[in-house]
């Protein structure tokens, strides 16, 4: 499945040497879903017992990992640290992907049918809705737990997913979307990872790839022409989401059912350079992005630094 990844990201340099517009990407990105969408739900026998020395993610992306308190931990506990870390992930992924759901659908209330971007739209929803099931069966099956924002994070983000509109809406998609590659990607093609959840992370940047080149495209679009006082809102809007998704995805109740001292947990998260720097490595596409359309300004980078994205 790999190769059908490589395949898909080939099509980059097509995209921008060939197509121009949401519509033109719409359409390659139409028929790239009808070859290569999966359905975890038909893919993954379930029932399959998990290998106890299995991680859940690979070691090097947990968020203790190079601490004191990482080398503390046996092998048990490290397997059982990361399986709750990357369950809450997953569950936070839920979370936005609702979001994400809805505003797209509003986006496309009243769009034109029988386009291609409509059509795409739908696609990235249908495909949406199969990820969150992955998200929730494979987090079940896991640890068994769920996970969910801060209620005034979840609050917050009732409020982003009412206001935002064009460049901020697919902006945020986008951040979401493009923090999780590069972890999904390693953790995909790492053997010390339960096989299972390898191919939750296969499927999920698989499609997540082409919904992030239909984000991009409507954030170049709809940012054409528009002024210097919207610019910058737009930019603060961005980084600010970007921030509560980033500082959410590993809930402390991960550490404290994972058996660890959350207070401790925490204060190492908060100091550990090793795991900020994971998440500078994940963000570095994003980042060139976000410059590029004019969307990186100063105030924004503030919120950048203080998630450690930048």
């Amino acid at each position: 499945m790999t190769a059908a990844i490589e395949r898909e990201n080939a099509g980059d340099n097509l995209i921008s040497l060939q197509d121009s517009g949401a519509e033109q990407v719409s359409e390659r990105l139409l028929r790239s879903a009808a070859r290569l969408s999966r359905n975890a739900m038909t893919e993954i026998d379930w029932s399959l017992p998990m290998d106890p020395d299995k991680y859940g993610c690979s070691p090097e992306w947990s968020s203790l990992y190079g601490t004191d308190y990482w080398d503390e931990l046996t092998h048990e506990q490290r397997v059982d640290l990361t399986r709750h870390e990357f369950a809450s992930i997953m569950n936070i992924g839920i979370w936005f992907e609702m979001i994400l759901q809805e505003m797209v659908l509003r986006d496309q209330y009243v769009g034109d049918y029988h386009s291609s971007e409509f059509q795409f739209a739908l696609v990235e929803i249908a495909d949406e809705c199969r990820h969150s099931l992955m998200f929730a069966k494979a987090s079940e099956k896991m640890v068994g737990t769920s996970y969910h924002p801060h209620p005034k994070i979840a609050q917050l983000g009732k409020s982003f997913k009412l206001l935002a509109r064009n460049e901020v809406a697919y902006a945020g998609i986008l951040v979401a979307e493009e923090v999780l590659d590069v972890f999904q990607r390693g953790c995909m093609r790492d053997e010390r990872v339960l096989p299972f959840i390898r191919t939750v992370n296969e499927i999920h940047v698989l499609e997540e790839s082409r919904h992030m080149k239909f984000a991009r495209e409507q954030v170049r679009e709809s940012v054409d022409g528009i002024g210097w006082a919207r610019r910058q809102f737009s930019a603060l809007s961005v980084a600010a989401g970007a921030y509560l998704i980033v500082s959410s995805l590993i809930q402390p109740k991960a550490y404290a059912d994972a058996g660890l001292d959350v207070k401790r947990a925490l204060a190492e998260r908060r100091d550990n350079g090793h795991f900020h720097s994971m998440i500078r490595s994940s963000c570095g596409h994003l980042m060139e992005f976000l410059d590029e359309v004019g969307l990186l300004t100063k105030p924004a980078m503030h919120y950048y630094r203080k998630a450690h994205m930048i």
